[in-house]
């Protein structure tokens, strides 16, 4: 169901795709501090501290199995720094797969075609485009390498890198794509480009075009993208000092290493708000936001995701100018003596759960309790939510239905009924 690996950079036209997927699939991950993941959250009481909070978890340590490729028509795929597999496809014969590589470029002596620097044919500044037939995975190939961050003739043409002006954050060059989420229903996708978050229309697959950008004066590395339900809003994540830095203490700034979250209008992103996690973190542990999805209660827009050593925060943005942390989960840190790093890397909604990989201790899965921000019945409705083909993919993105009742409860509970 679903299908996480480490991803890689640096295909070149030509290239037999299929041994490069398997590589991808056995690689281990590469973690740059500059461009990686985490950023801290935490429900704060009147010391600025943590407890426990509410939910039933479940660890489980085991030694994780290969992943598995669970073949099937209509699959539309996407990857970016990580491999996601999954959703739905223009047609039934093949899958199209967006890469962007975030580490380095490799060396036309090591393959062909590649090169980092030489003009327009750098590998950089583009996203691949791959179409694997299904039923010869084989012949799997690179379409094209799409420009999307082009302006006024210039490949280059976003994002260069440096800070906003006096008191802004210092932001990556934006020269590839460290998360790509697609939404092939609405026939668009959202993407964190190192320095710029940036919507692409892809009705038609095979040739993706940018259709709007932003930046953030406090962003120093945009790193992921999540659309609401129905396609409205984006929360982008950045990934201030990397997955190994302590970034979420009570004098960092909240408006860094933040979510930012934008409603999207006829195709343009609308700015409206910035979350940070409430609860400061000490020197001793990692934090910034990192990976998460939605979870869907009919009505709202809601949002679970890990930030490291920060726990775990599930965050209700329906109101997109005031989001809200309604529920969380933190531990605290790894040693109480020296940084460690370790915390979650992941939280995923799936059939009723929220699924949270830990660095350092395993799988923690959690089941939500009703509370004052989120009733019996909206939690019922999110275990029944239906998804297209019985399937999930955080950077798939489908769109989820309700059976009738089960919507109508949750909505009759918000009105106390």
């Amino acid at each position: 169901k679903l299908l996480d690996a480490p991803g890689a950079a640096g295909v070149a036209p030509g290239v037999d795709l299929a041994g490069v997927i398997d590589d991808l699939l056995r690689s281990g991950e590469e973690e740059d501090d500059e461009k990686d993941d985490a950023t801290t959250r935490a429900d704060a009481s009147s010391d600025g501290t943590r407890g426990d909070g509410d939910g039933d978890s479940t660890e489980a340590k085991a030694e994780a199995e290969a992943p598995k490729i669970e073949r099937r028509e209509a699959l539309y795929a996407v990857t970016g720094h990580t491999v996601w597999l999954g959703g739905i496809s223009a047609d039934d014969t093949r899958i199209v797969v967006y890469n962007s590589g975030t580490s380095y470029v490799r060396p036309n002596e090591e393959l062909a075609g590649c090169f980092e620097t030489g003009g327009d044919n750098t590998a950089l500044f583009s996203i691949d485009v791959i179409e694997v037939p299904l039923a010869n995975p084989a012949a799997s190939r690179i379409t094209s390498s799409a420009r999307v961050f082009a302006e006024d003739e210039r490949i280059a043409g976003l994002w260069l890198g440096g800070d906003h002006g006096e008191g802004t954050q210092d932001t990556n060059i934006t020269d590839h794509c460290h998360d790509i989420t697609v939404f092939p229903a609405k026939g668009i996708a959202a993407g964190a480009c190192s320095g710029n978050g940036i919507v692409l229309d892809i009705s038609d697959p095979l040739q993706p075009k940018r259709i709007d950008d932003v930046t953030e004066t406090g962003f120093a590395y945009w790193h992921s993208a999540t659309f609401n339900n129905d396609g409205t809003k984006v929360l982008f994540t950045d990934e201030w000092g990397g997955g190994g830095r302590p970034r979420c203490q009570a004098g960092d700034p909240m408006d860094w290493g933040a979510n930012a979250i934008y409603e999207l209008k006829d195709g343009k992103l609308e700015f409206s708000s910035l979350y940070k996690i409430p609860a400061p973190q000490t020197d001793k542990e990692n934090c910034v936001a990192h990976n998460g999805s939605i979870i869907p209660v009919p009505g709202r827009d809601i949002f679970v995701q890990a930030w490291y050593q920060g726990g775990i925060s599930v965050i209700d943005f329906t109101d997109a100018k005031n989001p809200v942390e309604i529920a969380y989960f933190d531990r605290g840190p790894v040693d109480e003596e020296q940084l460690v790093t370790g915390g979650y890397w992941s939280a995923y909604w799936y059939n009723g759960r929220i699924y949270a990989t830990e660095i350092t201790r395993g799988l923690d899965v959690f089941a939500l309790e009703p509370s004052e921000f989120l009733t019996p019945e909206e939690i019922a409705a999110a275990e029944g939510a239906q998804y297209p083909g019985g399937l999930f993919n955080p950077q798939t993105q489908t769109q989820v239905t309700w059976p009738d009742d089960l919507a109508r409860a949750a909505e009759d509970s918000r009105k106390g009924g």
